[in-house]
């Protein structure tokens, strides 16, 4: 299960950047519609709910790494399966609450979300030490 979380969290980014986008491929480039000639530009042009799910797409490609590298080494240190297994959906399951707190504008609930995710994500490196 850690392992599919891995996958989901891999995902969360691109779902991000789907959600950014979301609306503007039906509408031309010269009435603001996504430009995917210039993609880069074009959202730099944005703001609120749209930025903010960029910034959320950042923010998860940030987060991956170490969740990726707790997981595995978590794995290597023989961490039980289930006490990972869980840990790995929470901390999902708290980037997808902070990927929706951030689109929201909800910036408190959003830093407490990330700080649960971190500490989870500390707890997943640290499940397998005996």
């Amino acid at each position: 299960m850690a392992y599919w979380c891995v996958l989901v969290a891999a995902l969360l980014p691109i779902v991000c950047a789907g959600l950014a986008k979301w609306g503007m491929f039906r509408v031309s480039r010269r009435e603001g519609g996504y430009d995917n000639h210039d993609p880069r530009a074009w959202m730099a042009r944005q703001s609120g709910w749209r930025a903010r799910a960029n910034a959320a797409q950042a923010n998860s490609f940030e987060a991956l790494p170490f969740f990726i590298g707790a997981v595995v080494i978590a794995h290597q240190l023989g961490a039980g399966q289930t006490s990972l297994d869980l840990l790995a959906l929470l901390f999902v399951f708290l980037r997808l609450l902070y990927i929706m707190m951030y689109v929201a504008d909800l910036a408190t609930l959003r830093s407490v979300m990330w700080s649960l995710a971190f500490a989870v994500n500390i707890g997943i490196l640290f499940v397998g030490y005996r």
